[in-house]
């Protein structure tokens, strides 16, 4: 067995233990892909993040799930973000920097808001697919029934570096009674079997929020449910340009999440239309919870 220095964040909360739990591992030029992987299914979390050099950029960062890497996460990059920032490994004189991913060369911004640190980060442009499948069976596997589904409005798969099938539901009531099904989801999303599914409404605990929602993982990434998800937050900001408000420029409003799993968390949602692209961005706080050290073998992967 190995061990590794593996540092607990929480992104888009300022209190610990709540909004949504990332692993953050620093100076990980020495891991390879094995290691990053039975690291981060150690961990548990729904992401781990490995912090790389690059030639290309300021930073590499790499995301695992439990059971496979992934392009892009919102949580872990302000997480990771934050980190960096925070411990002063990145000097508080510069207010912006560029990490590399798999999705390309993205920026960081930083700023404060009522003395609290903010992490704003580009994501990939937005890319739609409709869905197809049966919205019963759909309905079934995340517990509710498919009356609450919202049919006035499109559902589709969404992305911003990571797909999702976007659900609109409703009522806010619907999200406390859900129940996923995950293994049932890869025989519904004929179109794309490994995407996780969201469900959203524009009903909210908090009147400073515009849209709720819950995040159901995808069974391949060995996790149930996301508690505060960035890419998909910042992919339905571009779902209400394209789909609810075709006739405006931009969107900034903010996303609740993580209410029904003790852990409420807020993502700061902007969306600008620029021609037939759009930019979009996400923004959020952090705060360290804990430093682990993990135990993880390769050979059993």
């Amino acid at each position: 067995m190995k061990k590794r220095r593996v540092l607990h964040y929480d992104a888009f909360a300022s209190m610990a233990n709540k909004g949504n739990p990332a692993g953050i591992v620093l100076n990980a030029d020495d891991l390879d892909e094995e290691s990053m992987q039975a690291i981060a299914k150690s961990v548990g979390f729904n992401e781990t993040v490995f912090i790389l050099n690059s030639d290309k950029a300021d930073f590499r960062l790499r995301y695992f799930t439990p059971g496979h890497e992934i392009n892009l996460c919102g949580h872990a990059t302000i997480g990771a973000l934050y980190c960096l920032k925070s411990l002063g490994i990145i000097e508080d004189v510069r207010d912006e920097v560029s990490i590399e991913t798999n999705v390309g060369i993205l920026p960081i911004l930083f700023k404060t808001r009522d003395n609290e640190l903010f992490i704003t980060m580009k994501q990939d442009h937005p890319q739609f697919t409709p869905f197809q499948g049966s919205v019963a069976q759909l309905a079934e596997s995340m517990g509710i029934t498919e009356e609450e589904i919202d049919h006035a409005l499109p559902i589709v798969y969404g992305s911003t570096g990571t797909w999702t099938l976007l659900v609109p539901i409703n009522n806010l009531k619907s999200f406390s009674r859900m129940k996923p099904n995950n293994q049932m989801f890869p025989e519904i999303l004929i179109e794309n079997p490994r995407s996780s599914i969201h469900p959203f409404c524009l009903e909210s605990h908090d009147k400073n929020a515009f849209m709720h929602a819950r995040h159901f993982s995808s069974p391949y990434s060995g996790t149930i449910e996301d508690a505060v998800t960035g890419t998909a937050s910042g992919v339905m900001g571009a779902y209400y340009l394209t789909y609810l408000n075709k006739d405006i420029s931009h969107c900034d409003f903010v996303v609740e999440q993580g209410q029904e799993l003790d852990r409420d968390g807020r993502v700061f949602v902007f969306v600008n239309r620029i021609g037939i692209n759009m930019d979009v961005y996400i923004s959020g706080t952090g705060v360290f919870v804990q430093e682990l050290e993990i135990l993880y073998a390769t050979d059993v992967l």
